[in-house]
């Protein structure tokens, strides 16, 4: 199947920047991930994203599920399940692009949280 790619422009704009603060993710309760390097990805209308070091997440929490999607702009997408001390499954709660496309590529080897299912806090420096 031929992928469609599409480079940001004025009509649908990427940035990513340094956050430039300290990032902490808990699901149900628990730190999941803490760093100061995280990246703010904003793209076109979409609320900014932060992108987090694969490193700063802590690994026995995750498990990588068979889940892939696919974004013009972005490239292939890969997903995990967190599962916190207290069982709670977050299926598919986190994406990467493993291998994004080259306007984006600052973001390999980091990792997203959907806000609706995480609480990501970006502290005031």
């Amino acid at each position: 199947m031929t992928r469609t790619i599409k480079i940001p422009d004025a009509t649908h704009p990427i940035t990513i920047r340094p956050t430039g603060s300290r990032v902490t993710v808990r699901v149900g309760g628990t730190v999941v991930a803490e760093t100061d390097n995280a990246l703010s990805l904003a793209e076109a209308s979409y609320p900014v994203a932060q992108y987090i070091p694969l490193t700063d997440v802590e690994q026995s929490l995750l498990e990588r599920t068979t889940t892939q999607t696919y974004c013009p702009y972005k490239g292939d997408a890969s997903y995990y399940t967190v599962t916190p001390p207290d069982g709670s499954a977050q299926t598919d709660v986190i994406w990467t692009y493993e291998h994004p496309y080259p306007s984006v590529a600052e973001i390999a080897g980091h990792v997203a949280f959907y806000p609706d299912r995480a609480d990501i806090t970006v502290h005031l420096a």
